[in-house]
């Protein structure tokens, strides 16, 4: 199971679990980290710690770092290490990194990285969305996990609300979380989709990357209007596919009737 939702701390999160932390005060950021990567080790996964001029001090007062890092159980890695700037050449390394934990007798791999300056441009921004989708795909298959960390005092809000749009877990109260169901295979969908939230639901589906139909799992969308369904409607037919949206939300079958959306069907789950 992945968790999905707003979160306030970063406890009881598994090894398939993907959090966006939006935070003004690095001292707030570095304590949310040590508990993140402290509950790592307890699961027996490799973790590690990302951040420009990162250094093992920030670290500091998680219990068994020492031994951990001396082991090789815990990892400090500059930004520059560890993100190449290419979407799929870093979906491509972090999945190498999970295979070596796994084959070196851990449960999987745990990073906490301070992500800022790789979204510091639009077209880093542009680039870091996509690599967001992709790797929510990969963490929703295999035993990897990941806390992302961004300065809201250093980037403007849309840039955050897109940023925590792509997690399946925040601290930010976004309207909707659009990211990786269970299985990687289908895209789910939650919360909210009303007016306010449609240039940002425009923007994220640019991200997303399908073969085929777009399947969108729903389980947990309250509501969706008419503008909402015509959005992922129009990213279905982009992929020369379909739209099949599995939801709860009372209405979501009736607007597609009324509306005569062509090539969408709404599969209405308990």
């Amino acid at each position: 199971m992945r968790r999905s939702g707003s979160v306030r701390d970063a406890r009881d999160l598994g090894r398939h679990d993907h959090l966006c932390w939006s935070y003004d005060e690095t001292p707030d950021f570095l304590a949310r980290v040590r508990e993140y990567l402290a509950e790592g080790l307890q699961l027996g996964q490799r973790v590690r710690f990302a951040a420009l001029g990162a250094s093992p001090d920030a670290l500091a007062g998680l219990p068994g770092i020492d031994a951990a890092l001396a082991s090789g159980a815990a990892e400090v890695t500059p930004l520059s290490d560890t993100y190449s700037g290419d979407p799929e050449d870093q979906v491509r390394a972090y999945a190498d990194a999970t295979e070596k934990a796994l084959a070196d007798g851990y449960t999987g791999l745990r990073v906490a990285a301070e992500a800022t300056p790789l979204v510091s441009t639009p077209p880093r921004l542009t680039a870091f969305l996509r690599y967001e989708h992709l790797v929510d795909r990969y963490m929703a298959r295999r035993p990897f996990s990941a806390m992302c960390g961004y300065n809201a005092t250093v980037l403007d809000e849309h840039t955050v609300t897109q940023l925590a749009g792509v997690h399946p877990c925040t601290n930010l109260p976004v309207p909707f979380r659009l990211h990786a169901a269970p299985g990687g295979e289908v895209v789910e969908l939650g919360g909210e989709v009303d007016a306010s939230g449609h240039d940002l639901l425009a923007s994220l589906l640019e991200r997303i990357d399908v073969d085929g139909d777009l399947v969108v799992h729903a389980p947990d969308l309250a509501f969706i209007d008419h503008r909402g369904l015509l959005l992922l409607a129009d990213a279905a037919g982009r992929h020369a596919g379909s739209l099949v949206l599995r939801t709860r939300a009372a209405g979501a079958a009736r607007l597609v009737e009324l509306l005569d959306i062509p090539d969408v069907r709404v599969e209405e789950i308990p």
